[in-house]
């Protein structure tokens, strides 16, 4: 056991969020803290990290280890590039470099003893840095900085000119390179696109120490944890397995708990009446009965009736009239910033029922592409038309179509005048917003309850064709799960933009995949797009003519010609695969041979010789370090 919270009770004036909360995490164990939004999940966190104190119980850390924490939201004011904050959390191997490349200009001058004790310190000094993986720790941060989705351009920014989200990106790379025994991460992938969100699981999956997450993404969730870790009404329970493990266990225990209530309820009625039978016969015996009956129900311990799973936010969507079949046509569409092109000459189609997602890495204009159809920016060439009877229903993740200073009541009432006020009071209690709460300025609200706003008006736009930029942004489990269901039992047409795999994986029936200056169109969910990418990808880099950028393609199988290209292919990389792995033997079987000379009496004490040796080892690991990357991309 590495961490231990016992006992944690935790509350807010009269609000208890935490009460005796006890769970432990083991060594190299992986687990996510779950519950809805307010439920004390970064609480739990910051008392973890002692940047908050508990009413009671206590947090354990094992002797010597150390722990890494990354809020959500992040403040760098460093006057350093990006590269070199991240680097600075290697300073400790760049002082022992330094030091090395010291003592071997050093030891030209010495004999004797003298040179004996500088070549044991020498040999100490380069087992160190050996261990701290020194020859390979630029490209480590490279790497982390690639894999989060830094381009190397961006490399010699200040960190104090970044956005937020930057910022979080770079306070994550710090954590990682740091490597604590635990890390502790709140929301790690808000701010990660799709191909870095895949890298930062396989970086945490491959993580030699303990690794607990609070996040609402369900898909990072399966791949990488063992352990669910839930807070629901104060309390705190755990279950083995990832999150779709604790889902299926968390419905057959509620289930359970209903049925045991339900059970409950009916023998104490039983037991009521029974006593209440005694007590009209009027007798002393039936009365003293009736009293020892009594006495039992007051001793029974009264269980409290589960709580209803979607006693949350109601959500049903549902359009006015029907459109016609043909939604929406896209011909030639084109947008740049100044020199920066985001697309050009796009084609596309959507038709009535279809739920379309459309996905790509963050800065390939998604986001502008929907501003487009919706009318908020003009394109630079081409057009689109509406099909018949079409009615938009827009929600925006930045929520500009909200007024920040009218109140809740205002917003709805304003935008849907013919609504009474008992509507309106209702439509907004079903998005959780009750009593006095319909009088809060919308900017003063937080990003997730401005979310629920949004999806009220969007509610009652009772538009056919609802184009939803980042619907799941600021949502909890939950909250996603019912707009899940009412985005599926949704008659009309949904175009829509999500860095959420799992939401995406339940509700999409296509997939438009920007990237390249090209559309790619997989007539399936997000597992048939992972599946299919490939197969795209393989016939592409085969193919004798590349494709114009004006193209959109649609994957299904490929054909006969395709195949013999695509097994041509797999042969090479497992011929390239056996020379890699041949040669990392070769190169690992040397650098044992070098570290067992190194010990001989002839060898370490002579200087030329011991000094030949370290830098062939140094050549080693570099080579090593690359070797293991070809060999991991060939894997």
């Amino acid at each position: 056991m590495i961490l231990a919270c016992q006992g944690i009770r935790q509350s807010f004036g009269t609000h208890v969020v935490l009460k005796d909360a006890s769970f432990h995490i083991e060594e190299r164990e992986k687990a996510a803290i779950v519950g809805i939004n307010g439920a004390g999940k970064s609480t739990l966190l910051k008392i973890i990290v002692h940047e908050l104190e508990p009413d009671s119980g206590q947090v354990v850390l094992a002797k010597g280890r150390t722990l890494g924490y990354l809020a959500q939201h992040q403040d760098l004011e460093s006057t350093r590039t990006i590269y070199q904050e991240l680097l600075k959390v290697k300073q400790d191997v760049i002082d022992l470099e330094s030091r090395i490349r010291t003592l071997e200009q050093e030891m030209k001058e010495l004999s004797g003893d003298a040179l004996v004790e500088a070549l044991d310190a020498y040999t100490r000094l380069n087992h160190e840095f050996e261990l701290k993986n020194g020859y390979a720790y630029k490209s480590e941060v490279v790497g982390v900085l690639k894999g989060l989705g830094f381009l190397e351009e961006e490399f010699d920014k200040e960190v104090h000119t970044l956005s937020g989200g930057q910022k979080t990106r770079v306070s994550l790379g710090k954590l990682l390179l740091s490597h604590p025994d635990i890390i502790l991460l709140d929301e790690p992938t808000n701010h990660l696109d799709m191909a870095s969100i895949a890298w930062l699981e396989t970086f945490l999956l491959n993580y030699d120490g303990a690794v607990v997450i609070v996040a609402h993404d369900r898909y990072f969730l399966n791949r990488v944890v063992t352990k669910v870790i839930e807070i629901d009404n104060g309390q705190v329970t755990s279950f083995l397995g990832n999150y779709s493990d604790y889902a299926s266990k968390k419905a057959q225990l509620r289930e359970a708990q209903m049925t045991a209530w339900l059970n409950q309820q009916k023998e104490i009625k039983h037991q009521e009446e029974v006593i209440a039978k005694l007590k009209s016969f009027n007798r002393e015996k039936s009365i003293r009965r009736a009293e020892s009956r009594e006495k039992m129900l007051d001793k029974m311990e009264v269980l409290e009736k589960p709580v209803e799973v979607r006693s949350e936010m109601h959500i049903w969507l549902e359009p006015e009239i029907v459109s016609g079949n043909d939604v929406l046509l896209v011909e030639g569409l084109s947008k740049s910033f100044g020199a920066l092109k985001l697309f050009s000459d796009l084609h596309f189609e959507i038709k009535r029922g279809e739920r379309v997602a459309l996905i790509g890495n963050n800065g390939t204009g998604k986001t502008t592409l929907l501003k487009i159809l919706n009318g908020l920016l003009e394109a630079d060439e081409g057009a689109f038309c509406l099909g018949t009877k079409v009615k938009i229903g827009y929600y925006d993740q930045e929520h500009h179509v909200l007024h920040m200073e009218k109140t809740l009541f205002e917003e709805i009432s304003d935008a849907y005048p013919a609504l009474d006020n008992t509507k309106i009071r209702s439509t907004l209690a079903a998005f959780l917003f009750t009593g006095d709460d319909v009088f809060k300025r919308i900017g003063d609200l937080s990003g997730g309850e401005r979310g629920r706003v949004s999806l009220a008006k969007l509610m009652l736009s009772e538009a056919n064709f609802l184009i939803l930029d980042e619907p799941t942004n600021h949502l909890d489990i939950v909250s996603k799960e019912i707009l899940e269901e009412a985005l599926n039992r949704y008659t009309g047409t949904v175009l829509y933009v999500s860095h959420d795999r799992y939401f995406i994986n339940t509700t999409a029936t296509r997939i438009l995949d920007l990237t390249d200056g090209q559309l790619v169109n997989y007539i399936g969910n997000y597992d048939y797009y992972l599946e299919k990418r490939e197969e795209l990808n393989a016939a592409l880099a085969s193919s004798e003519s590349i494709p114009k950028e004006s193209e959109t393609f649609s994957v299904g199988k490929l054909d006969w010609k395709q195949q013999k290209e695509e097994q041509a292919r797999i042969r090479k990389r497992e011929n390239d695969l056996k020379r890699t792995e041949d040669e990392i033997f070769a190169l690992e079987s040397r650098d044992q041979e070098i570290d067992l000379l190194l010990t001989k009496e002839e060898i370490y004490t002579s200087t030329e010789e011991c000094l030949r040796l370290h830098r062939e080892k140094e050549g080693i690991a570099e080579r090593l370090g690359v070797l293991y990357e070809l060999w991991e991309g060939l894997a």
